[in-house]
């Protein structure tokens, strides 16, 4: 008997997940049936709301996450809505490129998470705009997100737009849904990885989904995924001549917009982002063959090579064509300079 997954709510509207355990589950422990079967859902939830009281077992309450499921028994979770944390203005510094009463256009350093989530429900962007905008972002785009409507990894630096009023909001929303096939919008990363493709230009269309081996992970799947499409080139490669090339610098145009989207997309193709701890691990005994003193900027770069440095729309109000580029960081610019030393002159 497969396992089956029906979501379905209860009297007080708590959305519930019904699983049958297969033959292939039998002797698993009780979270980690669950979070195989509950993907979206991050494994250490699932323990949180076994220890609560709202995991089932044949009909029974089950609080311990290591019980061992059998053959045939009938597994039930609660999925309670998360309760979301009422953001806090806080005086955190940000470099704006632009702002009107609609929108305000931010150059996001590396290291600012961009919404507070679990682990950082302070020292945000969010926590920033707040501050910044005060009341005019109340109720926009929903209490944890107001004003986002696109967002960069916490280590990705670069250009993003944030709307300050409602009819901002859904404009750019529906622009950024739209990828830019009938608009103005553009987005191009700017980014560092290791090798580089033989061809100049190219497209890596591959669906991503979250990894079945690690939920904080996104993977490419044939099945199952969420359609994504990068169109990569390639500006420069560098290394010794007659050679591989040990890294380039490409630029990345996003056709879709999904969470690691250029990362994944690069690492699949063979060419991980340098620095990206998450995607390009394997790749960092290539530091090893670099001289000394090229090996000791790569090694001390703390993030992955990746930057948004162009960034274009139609503004939601009156329809011109906005268009913001951002030039390289600090950190990002330093790493480049001591790689192109590996390429003759």
């Amino acid at each position: 008997m497969s396992m089956s997954i029906e979501e379905e709510g209860d009297a007080d509207g708590v959305a519930i997940a019904a699983l049958a355990v297969s033959d292939e589950d039998a002797g698993s422990r009780l979270d980690a049936c669950l979070a195989r079967h509950l993907p979206e859902i991050s494994r250490s939830r699932i323990q949180s709301l076994i220890r609560q009281g709202r995991a089932r077992v044949g009909g029974r309450t089950i609080v311990e996450a290591k019980y061992r499921v059998n053959s045939g028994e009938e597994l039930a979770l609660e999925l309670p809505e998360p309760e979301e944390a009422e953001p806090t203005p806080e005086d955190i510094p940000l470099t704006i490129v632009y702002e009107d009463d609609h929108l305000v256009v931010i150059d996001k350093p590396a290291g600012l998470v961009v919404h507070p989530g679990p682990g950082n429900w302070s020292g945000t962007l969010v926590n920033a705009l707040l501050h910044h905008c005060g009341d005019s972002l109340s109720g926009i785009g929903g209490v944890k997100r107001p004003g986002i409507v696109h967002r960069l990894d916490k280590d990705t630096s670069g250009l993003l737009v944030v709307a300050k009023t409602d009819l901002a909001h859904q404009g750019l929303a529906a622009q950024f849904a739209d990828h830019g096939r009938t608009g103005p919008l553009e987005r191009e990363y700017v980014a560092l990885v290791w090798g580089a493709p033989m061809q100049l230009r190219g497209t890596v269309d591959a669906d991503l989904a979250r990894s079945s081996a690690n939920r904080q992970k996104i993977a490419v799947t044939k099945s199952g995924g969420r359609h994504a499409i990068t169109h990569w080139q390639v500006r420069e490669r560098f290394g010794p001549k007659d050679a591989a090339p040990i890294a380039a610098l490409m630029a990345c145009r996003l056709e879709t917009g999904r969470t690691h989207q250029i990362r994944v997309h690069m690492a699949h193709i063979g060419h991980p982002l340098v620095g990206d701890a998450d995607y390009g691990a394997h790749f960092r005994t290539k530091s090893a063959r670099l001289p000394e003193d090229v090996r000791d900027v790569v090694d001390a770069f703390p993030r992955q090579a990746l930057h948004a440095g162009l960034l274009a729309f139609a503004h939601p109000a009156t329809g011109e064509t906005l268009r913001f580029e951002s030039p390289l960081p600090d950190d990002m610019d330093t790493l480049l300079k001591a790689i192109r030393t590996l390429s003759p002159s």
